[in-house]
């Protein structure tokens, strides 16, 4: 029994939910699925799967052994990709963690370019906006949006940079007054980004001048996405990423303030940042993936 196809075999049949739709991703005959299935299990001594007319499940030994299976397989592809990965075309399985709303707008409109440019790329994109464990999650490469603190082991790397816009809607404006300064947005519906759970405030700067204004409003959010609608329904004021709001400003759905001014919460920097280990530094996949984020995340400088 050749044990590796085996494992193969069996991992794909419990996530396809059956022998003939594995069979096609193996491009083997459902027989030959069949039988490296059945060895597994008649040298294991142990029902890895439950057969019936309509569908294939895990045994309860099989969800145990399918674990540890998946995970034996990811690690022997890492292992190939990290001696392949050092010369030539980039390769292999490339997993990545992008934030939600960023990924969602400029990355995933790219993709297809990307892996078109690298055919032997396999690609695994995670949303998060939440900040990833590289190890414990099995993620070569993280972006991020802002300066990330220095961690210990993780290789931090400035890739883009983007701009914040101070937006609102006309029917908020017409609603509630234009403000004529950033210090008259202390009187407004401040719609935040859930950075921290400490008062925010947004920073205004230009040339050498510098104000600070604390804000408030009723609704804040951890999702640029649900900003962006409740700005666009009239609700308030929001300071947004150039990327997410652009077009709404330019068809005039959103009105931008206070453009001469550089905007930011707190003392937030537009950045955009890839987070990687050090042994990564030579992997082609990940120097990939980092010059790729580094062509949509440019801006003005």
């Amino acid at each position: 029994m050749d044990k590796l196809l085996a494992l193969r075999a069996f991992v794909e049949v419990a996530e396809a939910g059956g022998f003939s739709s594995a069979a096609r991703r193996l491009d083997l005959a459902t027989s030959s699925v069949m039988r490296s299935v059945y060895s597994l299990e008649k040298q294991l001594g142990a029902v890895l799967l439950n057969r019936s007319t309509r569908q294939v499940t895990l045994s309860e030994a099989g969800t145990s052994y399918y674990a540890k299976a998946k995970k034996l397989l990811e690690d022997m592809a890492d292992a190939d990709a990290s001696v392949s990965d050092r010369g030539g075309e980039p390769s292999g399985p490339l997993r990545v963690s992008v934030p939600v709303a960023f990924g969602a707008r400029r990355i995933a409109p790219a993709l297809a370019a990307f892996l078109k440019k690298y055919p032997k790329l396999e690609l695994d994109v995670k949303l998060s906006d939440a900040f990833v464990d590289l190890v414990s999650e099995r993620i070569d490469v993280a972006i991020r949006l802002g300066e990330v603190a220095s961690i210990a082991d993780v290789v931090s790397k400035r890739v883009g940079i983007f701009a914040r816009y101070l937006v609102a809607s006309s029917e908020y404006l017409d609603r509630a007054g234009y403000p004529a300064s950033p210090d008259e947005l202390a009187d407004h519906e401040c719609l935040r980004f859930t950075y921290t759970t400490e008062p925010q405030v947004w920073t205004f700067s230009r040339e050498k001048e510098e104000r600070r204004v604390p804000v408030t409003g009723r609704l804040k959010a951890n999702s640029s996405e649900v900003l962006r609608e409740a700005t666009l329904d009239g609700m308030g004021i929001a300071l947004l990423p150039d990327w997410l709001v652009e077009s709404d400003v330019q068809s005039g759905a959103l009105t931008r303030l206070f453009a001469e001014f550089e905007a930011g919460p707190n003392d937030a920097r537009a950045v955009v940042s890839a987070l990687y280990l050090p042994n990564e530094r030579g992997s082609r996949r990940v120097n990939a993936f980092i010059d790729f984020v580094s062509e949509l995340a440019s801006g003005p400088q």
